[in-house]
């Protein structure tokens, strides 16, 4: 995972050879283990790109990277399938090969059309001076845009800034394809014209409609001076996943439920249904998918495995590689059990679980009545730990029961059951308020933007806190602070939005129907780019992690998308059971019978970031909160130094 960035100035009379301090001290948070720069001047334009690589794989390659060709490159990406990268090998620099050896567009879009994977690039073609960008299909790795001066500069980068008072002119680039703009025609004509070439499905019809669908759509967030059109040659990238399989059963949808299921018990509905011979099979091929997608995000990384025997012994504490956003929830119970999997067993697995603070006890009185007689330790944040007068109550328990604390510590147990043999650091992850404000302010309102809901704010800053991973380990034995250092944060989004998690695709379901849930499920999909994973890029990348989504894998969407919707989602069935079916199948088959019966709970209430504040906010609001940005923010980049 890296910071990328590239700025384009086509008043060369005005070159610049730094990027704006503030800018380059976010990038550095993404990357810190290299950071370079580079400078590339045309007569007509010049380019400033800027790296920054939070080294996974392979040799430690710095970026920027340039052949002898004078062609740059820039990535912030992970190739799991598709083209092949060695056990010891970059994929950067396998990426910039194959890149460097294309002969026109259309080579260039065949290579990103096989790439499994996460991505966001930027890639001069100097001999033809155009600049290639865009995201993956997903959009599983954040990219903005930033045009300004009526189109005499622009920027591109993985993160952007606020400026207090003025307007953000930051946006996402949109996941719909890749752009190309011609730098040389652009400064010569003082027109910003950028090419789409958008993705396509090859089973689907109307491309053409698709593509003025996308080209009409991205145009309207746009300065004026900036225009978007296809490619002349009407080229296109080809989807990864197949398309949603929107059939519908020959019968009424109830012959196929019957009344039967919802005459037994909870816990035997499930198992029940794995009586059934074909959707047994359908369960151990997601299980199968899922577990693959786990593997090649968990063992993509650096380990041991190159120290000698006795090297290895001296090492006293193995430390976790590999974090989990974890609730307890249905979604990080699935991952961590498949993470399990594959994991060395000598090596721990952190759970990182957040509590932001509440005013009422919502702790159950029985709940563990043995940690009541502990002594707690309260979070030690960077900003709190030295001062001992914001912990506001003794006892822990009380203000940080949340919801997802109590089903957090069910869900470990059920997970010591499953392998005893394993470490699992379950970290609890207290957040005061005063923490929570001053930490927003400073710091996580510029990750988050150009977002700015109140779900934004919710998620984004749930999400931050976790993935710093700064909290308590509490044992039989003792409490101590603990912080997690693993760069690779696995995270359960995308099982919601395919398999019909949230209470919105229940009303669906009761108003439109099968045809009505299918049509939401796909619009799920199509918009998650931008309601969710750039802004989760940038949230979990601030602490020098990499977010990886097994959920998003390629392979795993495609074999949902191949499915009736009956066969991952039974919405006639209670809450706790129906939504997200398929995945309480596999969780019952992986040994996990308790949390394959807990409901969704969304990660703003469960953690209770959502009753901080204020209660009577709509998480479509924009968020006021967002807006407050510090002063001290505001030259937070003045002592960073490339």
């Amino acid at each position: 995972m890296c910071g990328i960035c590239c700025s384009v100035n086509f008043s060369v009379e005005h070159i610049n050879k730094h990027l704006k301090e503030d800018l380059l001290y976010y990038l550095k948070q993404r990357g810190p283990d290299s950071s370079k720069q580079l400078l590339k001047s045309d007569v007509n334009y010049q380019c400033l790109f800027s790296g920054h690589v939070l080294h996974l794989r392979g040799v430690l390659t710095s970026q920027p990277v340039e052949d002898e060709r004078g062609n740059v490159f820039l990535w912030n990406g992970e190739v799991f399938n598709g083209i092949k990268v060695g056990a010891e090998e970059n994929d950067t620099q396998i990426m910039f090969n194959y890149l460097s050896s294309c002969k026109n567009e259309s080579d260039i879009l065949s290579l990103f059309s096989e790439v499994q994977g996460p991505w966001s690039f930027i890639y001069y073609q100097a001999s033809s001076h155009y600049l290639w960008f865009g995201r993956d299909f997903f959009g599983r790795r954040s990219l903005l845009w930033h045009f300004n001066n009526l189109g005499k500069s622009f920027c591109l980068s993985s993160v952007g800034t606020q400026t207090s008072g003025v307007t953000n002119k930051w946006r996402e680039v949109p996941a719909s394809g890749i752009f190309s703009i011609d730098l040389k025609s652009t400064a010569i004509s003082k027109c910003v014209i950028l090419t789409l070439y958008p993705w396509k499905c090859i089973s689907r019809g109307n491309v053409t409609k698709e593509c003025v669908n996308s080209l009409t759509q991205i145009s309207a967030d746009l300065p004026k001076f900036v225009s978007v059109e296809a490619s002349e040659a009407k080229l296109y990238l080809e989807k990864p996943v197949v398309p949603l399989n929107t059939m519908l059963p020959q019968a009424p949808f109830e012959t196929y439920h019957t009344d039967v299921f919802r005459a037994l018990p909870v816990r035997e509905t499930l198992q029940v249904y794995l009586t059934d011979k074909h959707m047994k099979e359908v369960v151990q091929q997601f299980i199968d998918v899922l577990s693959m997608a786990v593997k090649r995000r968990v063992l993509c990384l650096p380990r041991y495995e190159s120290l000698t025997p006795d090297e290895v012994l001296k090492i006293c504490d193995r430390k976790a590689n590999i974090a989990i956003l974890f609730s307890g929830g249905i979604d990080s119970m699935v991952i961590a059990a498949l993470a399990d999997r594959h994991i060395p067993i000598d090596e721990p697995i952190d759970l990182l679980n957040v509590a932001f603070m509440t005013k009422e006890k919502t702790m159950p009185a029985h709940f563990n009545k043995k940690r009541n007689k502990q002594k707690y330790c309260e979070i030690p944040s960077e900003e709190f730990s030295k001062n001992p007068a914001t912990a506001a109550d003794d006892n822990p328990d009380k203000q940080f029961g949340v919801p997802d604390r109590i089903t957090g510590r069910a869900g470990l147990k059920e997970l010591q059951a499953v392998n005893p043999s394993r470490i699992w650091n379950f970290v609890e992850i207290n957040v005061p308020l005063e923490e929570l404000q001053k930490l927003r302010r400073n710091r996580i309102c510029q990750l988050i933007h150009p977002l700015d809901t109140v779900l934004d704010d919710s998620i984004g800053c749930a999400v931050w806190f976790a993935s710093r991973g700064v909290g308590c380990l509490v044992t039989q034995d003792e409490v101590k602070s603990y912080q997690s250092n693993a760069k690779v944060v696995l995270t359960g989004i995308g099982a919601d939005e395919q398999l019909a998690g949230y209470s919105r695709h229940r009303v669906c379901f009761q108003t439109h129907g099968l045809e009505g849930l299918n049509k939401e499920i796909e619009m799920e999909l199509g918009r998650i780019s931008s309601r969710n994973l750039g802004r989760d890029d940038r949230v979990i990348g601030d602490h020098g992690k990499e977010a990886r989504f097994p959920f998003l894998d390629e392979n795993v969407v495609s074999f949902l998308n191949s499915l009736p919707i009956w066969e991952k989602a039974n919405l006639a069935l209670p809450r706790g059971i129906g939504e997200k079916l398929l995945l309480r199948l596999a969780a019952t088959e992986l040994g996990l019978t308790s949390s394959a019966l807990l409901p969704k709970r969304a990660m703003q209430f469960g953690s209770r970031i959502a009753k901080m504040e204020k209660n009577n906010e709509k998480a479509s609001d924009k968020c006021g909160r967002l807006q407050e940005i510090s002063l001290e923010n505001l030259s937070i980049g003045k002592e960073f130094k490339m």
